[in-house]
């Protein structure tokens, strides 16, 4: 597996196996739908949820991180969400702005998000950040 985005979904498979929900990327204008699991595909279409401006939010972490960054002794690494239905899990691929994020099922104990962040980087390390952002196959 060497293309860049198949890689990346690998790493977020083999950290949650079937409770991985969906995977996406996205950058300062645009975004990709890497992986979406079919009853979350479902869900999203009929609740008729505007991913386009969910990915808009996601967007905000661009400042987030840099605040973070300006702010702190250490570097921003990722954020963590508990929702109702899931978590959802987001970071940024290298110092490049693209970014990565997903959601996962409720674990019945705790994922290890610092594993998967490390994982994330090492793949973004193999690769240049660019080749995961949207619309590079």
């Amino acid at each position: 597996m060497t293309r860049p985005k198949e890689r990346l979904v690998s790493v977020f498979e083999q950290f949650a196996g079937d409770a991985l929900r969906d995977v996406w990327a996205f950058d300062e204008r645009d975004f990709d739908e890497l992986y979406v699991r079919p009853d979350v595909a479902e869900r999203l279409e009929s609740d008729g949820l505007d991913v386009a401006r969910f990915v808009d939010n996601e967007r905000y972490g661009f400042v987030t991180r840099q605040t973070y960054e300006s702010l702190y002794y250490a570097d921003y690494g990722y954020t963590v969400r508990g929702l109702s239905a899931f978590e959802q899990f987001r970071t940024f691929l290298g110092d490049e702005p693209v970014g990565v994020f997903a959601s996962f099922d409720p674990a019945d104990d705790c994922y290890d998000y610092a594993a998967l962040h490390e994982s994330i980087q090492s793949v973004a390390r193999e690769f240049d950040a660019g080749a995961f952002a949207p619309s590079e196959d």
